[in-house]
């Protein structure tokens, strides 16, 4: 057998290394609740064997009694390996917080980290659960607050994934059977989810050059977090450069970062951040990069290659929220976001990076160098129309011409855009009078007016 130290395992020449030992032991409890020592094998994995005389085993006890905080109660016994006596020293335990000589250590990967006041507050909210709590707390909106329509197209979609098997009957019912109501109120998770008037709010922009000092657009957008991801998708989609592949029989349009990744950043930012934070959600267009930010902190005993490379441990902060997510396949099995966003960059030859910050968790995509040749700025800096919205108002204005009664759902599937996409395309139309409405919504007819 090869020993090797990992997050639950650590190798010590002889008891010369107690103290430090007895670091390793709070730094795996903390992380993992339980950790095992070796006496007697390098830290290379090869046995030098433990010098064992008639208080070695009361010594190691004593110092693990005396120096950790509140008590364990190890299962210490001699072990012969290759012909060599060792100790082996097992530790558990599901106390809150453990600290050695009054410090807090964290076990990560096979280094142990002091922790700060600040992570170690998040370890014991985290412990006890109560950095997830949010979701779940009621909150002051009635039932009737939720919107009807969000939440069929959420039941609709769910049931097109195959993971909800119930048809909408009421939003009393489906809030129930989700989780997300008590009584006649919703629960933090369900308003954000289903309430126009949420508090939650994405900030984004373009800006003309590398940096924050001019900006060509900027907009806010607020509602459900449903209605929010494809406002946002909609938002970067327009603002992206895109190539034409002719080499097949149909026209492949090509975005220079891949949109699949870009939503699953957008997903992730509302999904994990911070709701106690006011602070909102941010996108921010560079002439050389994208940045999609969010107001909540990765967890700190993880990092983002853990993640990349599938081994990390998914600890969702909105629980209620992440599983909403899952069940209309907008995520998959928590945790693997990153590594998805990461491979789909590498595929596509674009450089991304997942960045813990100050006030919370980044992602940034680097824009090719050729999309960023065929960005052209006009006089006095602003950037050109994106071609991607003159084809899609195009396309719009075409099949109204074909069919004034089309539907938002017609006009959404042949144009390959979400209904909300489309529903932001023909508002920014008649804000320009381009289009204009006659009639309601059912029964109507759509006017396209010449300018």
């Amino acid at each position: 057998m090869k020993y090797a130290e990992n997050e639950t395992i650590e190798l010590k020449r002889s008891t010369s290394e107690l103290k430090e030992a007895v670091v390793s032991i709070v730094a795996m409890l903390n992380k993992h609740s339980q950790g095992t020592i070796y006496f007697g094998i390098n830290d290379d994995g090869s046995i030098v064997g433990q010098p064992i005389g008639k208080s070695t085993l009361k010594d190691i006890s004593k110092a693990i009694s005396d120096q950790i905080d509140p008590k364990v109660y190890p299962d210490i016994q001699i072990k012969r390996i290759q012909g060599k006596d060792c100790i082996v020293v097992k530790v558990s335990g599901q106390d809150s917080v453990y600290s050695a000589r009054g410090r807090y250590y964290l076990r990560i990967g096979e280094e142990n980290k002091r922790l700060s006041v600040d992570e170690l507050r998040r370890l014991v909210e985290k412990k006890n659960n109560y950095a997830y709590s949010w979701g779940s707390e009621l909150s002051e909106f009635s039932l009737s607050k939720a919107d009807v329509p969000t939440i069929k197209r959420f039941i609709e979609k769910g049931r097109m994934a195959g993971r909800i098997e119930f048809a909408y009957d009421s939003a009393r019912n489906v809030l129930h059977k989700l989780h997300l109501s008590k009584g006649n109120k919703l629960l933090n998770a369900g308003r954000a989810l289903f309430c126009a008037d949420n508090g939650v709010e994405v900030q984004a922009a373009v800006f003309a050059g590398k940096d924050k000092l001019t900006f060509l657009d900027i907009q806010s957008f607020r509602g459900p977090l449903f209605a929010l991801i494809e406002r946002c998708e909609v938002y970067v989609k327009e603002h992206i450069n895109w190539r034409a592949d002719l080499s097949g029989s149909t026209r492949i349009e090509i975005p220079e970062i891949p949109v699949r990744a870009m939503k699953e950043a957008i997903i992730n930012s509302l999904c994990h951040r911070d709701f106690y934070n006011p602070k909102s959600n941010e996108i921010a267009i560079y002439r050389d990069k994208i940045e999609i930010y969010n107001p909540g902190q990765f967890p700190f005993d993880h990092d983002p290659d853990e993640f990349i490379a599938g081994k990390g441990k998914s600890y969702p902060r909105n629980p209620l929220i992440a599983e909403a997510f899952y069940l209309t396949k907008d995520i998959e099995r928590w945790g693997s976001g990153i590594r998805r966003m990461k491979e789909e960059c590498d595929a596509a030859g674009v450089k991304v990076s997942f960045e813990r910050i100050s006030t919370g968790f980044q992602v940034t995509f680097f824009r090719p160098k050729r999309a960023i040749d065929e960005t052209v700025a006009r006089e006095g800096g602003q950037k050109t129309t994106q071609k991607t919205t003159q084809k899609t108002t195009q396309k719009i204005v075409e099949e109204i011409r074909k069919n004034p009664q089309i539907t938002r759902k017609e006009l959404a599937d042949i144009i390959a855009l979400t209904e909300e996409g489309i529903k932001y395309h023909l508002n920014k139309m008649q804000k320009k009078d381009l289009l204009r409405r006659i009639g309601p919504d059912k029964g109507g007819y759509w006017e396209v007016l010449e300018k």
